[in-house]
């Protein structure tokens, strides 16, 4: 069983920052010039620290989830940059729900949220098995036996 938990945890890790890793590596380095100027366009600071740093979250946070070391700050880096993102960009507030671009912003908002959801979630439980957090943990879970539930014998009981 803790095979399973182990390669399950392993793999919903790296299902989880694909899509961090992938927008730095994806979008926002190879199209640096074009993000920031978006940025700009949206009333942003300082567009391209703020853009260099968001990539620095999105890589650092996302190999932090696959290995599973330093997790929860990687998932608050996640969460930090997730709020800000969706607080800028899928500012459904503004829109008119009417408006054509309302449904997009609408799943994108709601997409965020679910992220941040599971940002929250690793902040509170870790990563599970398999991961560099819980390495000793997990040695010392291999060595005991599985937990078989408590029997009363008839001296305890007297």
């Amino acid at each position: 069983m803790y095979a399973i938990r182990g390669l399950l945890s392993v793999l919903a890790r790296v299902m989880i920052a694909a899509i961090f890793v992938m927008s730095a590596a994806g979008n926002k380095i190879p199209h640096f010039a074009d993000v920031a100027k978006m940025m700009e366009g949206k009333g942003i600071p300082q567009p391209k620290i703020l853009l260099a740093g968001a990539i620095a979250f999105l890589i650092l946070g996302g190999v932090s989830l696959v290995l599973g070391y330093k997790a929860r700050l990687g998932a608050l880096m996640l969460l930090i940059f997730l709020g800000a993102a969706t607080y800028f960009f899928h500012d459904i507030w503004k829109i008119a729900p009417d408006a054509p671009e309302y449904r997009d912003q609408m799943i994108q908002f709601m997409k965020n949220l679910a992220l941040m959801g599971t940002m929250v979630f690793l902040l509170a439980n870790g990563t599970g098995p398999w991961s560099l957090d819980n390495r000793k943990r997990a040695a010392a879970d291999e060595d005991e036996e599985p937990h078989k539930p408590a029997v009363a014998s008839s001296r305890q009981i007297r």
